[in-house]
């Protein structure tokens, strides 16, 4: 009886060493998992930033070309009108002014 005792402590000492190298076995493959997944991600956000870069950096020459457009026509439109660019510069000022002038 102290044979199988014996024996049955050995096959547990036996199984307790193997499961605890298929839990370090998991481990291990867990960690890559993890790691593969960050490097994934890193690549993919990466990615994504550099195409919002893009867009943006696009959308501001976009933004830059038609304020170009618009400042040009708005000095050709005061060569063609100057009495009326003065009479609207002289109404915002007057306008300005008298707000200024109420609060103080």
């Amino acid at each position: 009886m102290s044979d199988n005792i014996a024996g049955a402590r050995a096959d547990i000492g036996a199984d307790l060493n193997a499961l605890r190298r298929d839990i370090a076995h998991l481990a291990d493959a867990m960690r890559g998992l993890v790691e593969a997944q960050t490097q994934a991600a890193g690549v993919h956000l990466t990615g994504a930033m550099g195409d919002a870069k893009s867009k943006v950096s696009q959308a501001a020459g976009e933004a830059r070309s038609s304020l170009r457009g618009a400042s040009a026509e708005f000095e050709a439109s005061i060569d063609r009108h100057p009495l009326t660019a003065v009479l609207i510069a002289l109404g915002v000022g007057w306008s300005i002014g008298a707000i200024g002038r109420s609060r103080g």
